[in-house]
């Protein structure tokens, strides 16, 4: 898909953006886990989350008159983000329902924003209409240019920290999770690569299980991040030669993950963005005295949820 020379360009156009994001291993988390815990903080860039990466990657090189696509939010900032500061403009469907703030967020970088669908995936195929409809250039969630962009994280995690055991990845589409085993397979490493998903929505689960891909009818989680029900073909592929395995986490596993995060290092996490941990807690017997590394995906957590899941 790219070349180690290719991502480390990449690395440096995200650095004329935002500094490279912290990675902390944190002692409380730890002690909680019973192993050395490395978090990755994309709940630090300028959009709270780890794919404006990928949006300023995408964007880099593009002509269009103009870019639409489906969300739930993160992709959404991210394109909005990117097309901004390259003068494109950006239209962005969202599943009816969909979390005000992450829309006011979108909205705020200069989106337009429709609202249509049940759930994500009807969303998107609307945006795909609506691209042919209007002249405009669909953008993805799982894209070449995206992952190249996304993968970034993972190179600055795996140059800063120690050697990794294991690295938890929460999966949306798939571009988090390819971004990093694009990373370790080009800089040689042995790191385990384990994928986490919604027990509501299992979708990549399902399908690395079965070894192709399989949709599922809905996609009920609150951590709308990993919120989706179709695979991308190009992503299971990627993730069934590079991923150790896919672990399902409840809402309530989230939920406490979250809370983890919030009272041991005093960092926000969303509900996909603190999934990683959740199935780290989930194998923390497997893991016990290793060096593992979770990523603190996003931290766009409506204040409603945030009240419920760790104020309560």
């Amino acid at each position: 898909m790219f070349t180690l020379p290719d991502l480390e360009a990449a690395e440096q156009l995200v650095r004329r953006h935002f500094l490279t994001t912290p990675q902390f291993a944190w002692p409380l988390l730890s002690a909680r886990a019973g192993c050395e815990v490395w978090v990755k903080h994309e709940n630090h860039t300028p959009t709270g989350a780890f794919k404006v990466r990928g949006g300023l990657t995408f964007f880099d090189t593009l002509k269009s008159r103009g870019v639409i696509s489906a969300t739930r939010g993160n992709h959404g900032q991210s394109l909005a983000y990117a097309g901004s500061r390259a003068g494109i403009p950006v239209t962005i469907v969202v599943p009816e329902g969909n979390s005000l703030e992450k829309n006011a967020a979108m909205r705020a970088l200069g989106a337009e924003l429709i609202e249509r669908g049940r759930d994500f995936d009807v969303a998107r195929q609307f945006a795909m209409q609506l691209a042919a409809e209007r002249g405009l250039d669909f953008a993805p969630s799982f894209a070449p240019a995206l992952v190249k962009g996304v993968a970034t994280y993972a190179l600055e995690l795996f140059r800063a920290a120690p050697p990794l055991d294991a690295l938890y990845v929460p999966i949306g589409l798939g571009s988090g999770i390819c971004g990093c085993i694009m990373a370790r397979d080009l800089l040689g490493l042995s790191t385990q690569i384990v994928g986490v998903q919604s027990t509501g929505a299992d979708a990549y689960a399902r399908s690395f299980a079965a070894g192709r891909v399989v949709e599922t009818d809905s996609a009920d989680t609150l951590a709308d991040g990993m919120a989706t029900r179709v695979p991308d073909p190009k992503a299971l592929e990627m993730i069934l030669q590079g991923a150790a395995r896919i672990v399902t986490v409840t809402d309530d596993e989230v939920r406490e993950a979250v809370r983890a995060y919030w009272t041991d290092t005093h960092n926000l996490a969303e509900g996909a963005g603190a999934a990683g941990f959740a199935a780290l807690m989930q194998e923390r017997g497997k893991m016990r005295g290793r060096r593992v590394a979770v990523i603190l995906s996003g931290g766009n957590i409506d204040l409603p949820l945030f009240r419920d899941w760790v104020m309560a």
